[in-house]
C-alpha cells in the first residue's frame, strides 16, 4: 500500500490518503505500507506534522527492528522539508545497520 499524508493536495491515483500523522502511523503499524509520501504542514501543528511520522519510524527502526518503506517528502515548507530529508537519510542508515 502507498500512503499519502497531506491536508490539501489531490491524492495521486493508487495511493491511500491520510490527513494526520496518527492515521499514517496506524497504517505503518500494519506492515503493509510499501511507500509513504509526506507533507510537513498539515493545518494543525497540535495534531502533528509529517516529521512526527518520521520520528516514529526512526524509533521503530531502532527499537523494534522495523524495515522502513520507501519514503519521500512533498512539502512546500523548504526548511522542514530539508529536516525531513535528513531524517529519512538517518532512518535508512539505521535500518541498514540493524
Amino acid at each position: 500500500m502507498k500512503v499519502y499524508l497531506d491536508d490539501v493536495r489531490d491524492t495521486p491515483e493508487g495511493w491511500v490518503r491520510v490527513y494526520w500523522p496518527d492515521e499514517a502511523i496506524e497504517l505503518l503499524k500494519t506492515g503493509e505500507v510499501t511507500e509513504i509520501s509526506l507533507d510537513h504542514d498539515l493545518g494543525d501543528d497540535n495534531r502533528g506534522t509529517g516529521y512526527d511520522v518520521l520520528l516514529w519510524l526512526e524509533r521503530e527502526v531502532v527499537v523494534a527492528g522495523r524495515t522502513p518503506p520507501k519514503m519521500k517528502v512533498h512539502s512546500a515548507n523548504t526548511a522542514a522539508g530539508l529536516r525531513m530529508e535528513q531524517a529519512i537519510a538517518t532512518i535508512m542508515r539505521l535500518s541498514r545497520g540493524s
